[in-house]
């Protein structure tokens, strides 16, 4: 399938809203970065409960023999979450929520984010979780996502995805498959895509992650009530690679630096959804 440029998405849609920076240099960017952390709704015991296991990296060309391994890379299995999406239910239990929050959810750059101070201005619940894939957001939608009820929703995931070896089509469908969980029980609320982003530990990815970040923005484009928004160019140098300075030093997770810089592009997109 032939996948339009990205200039095709640098349009604000009323249905669909495609939110896009400038690409560095010659390099076509589509990272994402946004990531919340947690807010009066993320309990503390979650957070030290959620590990953030490496997934192995592919190799960049696979024997036949691997591909069985590879397949198994994948597809993990999501019950390896259990502990820390009972930590949820367990706080939401003994804990109230606030109503009409806007829910971050996603892997560790959403763990890590501190959503509820980044964004004061609205109510907001994290319940981000380790190193999580798309489908497995989806497989505990029931647990961290439905029973808020949000204004709107944050989605950061597949870079691990990605990164243990999904494709970017498989990716595209699982994003796909959330969207279509969460409209089933909540036809109306936006939902807001956090593009994949670069890093230098995982730069030999960063081809499959623009194609599945290009093939996600296309689904918001058609789509209602979503939204995509690539981070690529705050997270890239004027040579069109990631900038060490705003990563930790395993140079793949955002250090207080990248996520301001995220959340600056991020602001004005939420300022439209939770109106």
């Amino acid at each position: 399938m032939r996948i339009p440029p990205m200039s095709q998405y640098r349009r604000l849609l009323p249905a669909s809203r495609i939110v896009a920076t400038a690409a560095a240099a010659a390099t076509f960017t589509l990272a994402t970065a946004f990531s919340p952390q947690h807010t009066s709704a993320q309990p503390a015991l979650a957070r030290s409960a959620l590990a953030h296991p490496t997934p192995a990296r592919p190799a960049l060309s696979r024997p036949a023999s691997a591909q069985s391994a590879a397949a198994q890379q994948a597809e993990p299995d999501p019950k390896r979450w259990s502990s820390a999406i009972q930590s949820f239910e367990e706080w939401d239990r003994k804990n109230s929520h606030p109503k009409d929050a806007l829910l971050f959810v996603g892997s560790s750059t959403i763990v890590n984010w501190h959503t509820a101070q980044s964004f004061r201005e609205w109510p907001v619940i994290n319940r981000g979780f380790g190193g999580s894939h798309l489908a497995e957001v989806t497989h505990y939608a029931d647990q961290v996502v439905l029973p808020y009820a949000p204004r709107a929703i944050v989605l950061y995931a597949g870079d691990n995805d990605i990164a243990a070896g999904r494709s970017a089509e498989q990716v595209s469908n699982d994003f796909a498959a959330f969207v279509a969980r969460v409209r089933a029980k909540l036809p109306q609320t936006p939902i807001v895509f956090l593009s994949i982003k670069p890093s230098g530990a995982r730069w030999a990815h960063w081809p499959t992650m623009q194609d599945a970040n290009r093939r996600i923005a296309e689904q918001c484009r058609r789509g209602e009530k979503l939204t995509f928004v690539d981070v690529g160019a705050a997270l890239l140098n004027d040579r069109g690679v990631p900038r060490d300075e705003l990563f930790l030093s395993d140079r793949l997770h955002l250090n207080a630096d990248g996520y301001a810089a995220c959340e600056r592009v991020l602001r004005p997109v939420l300022g439209e959804v939770m109106k």
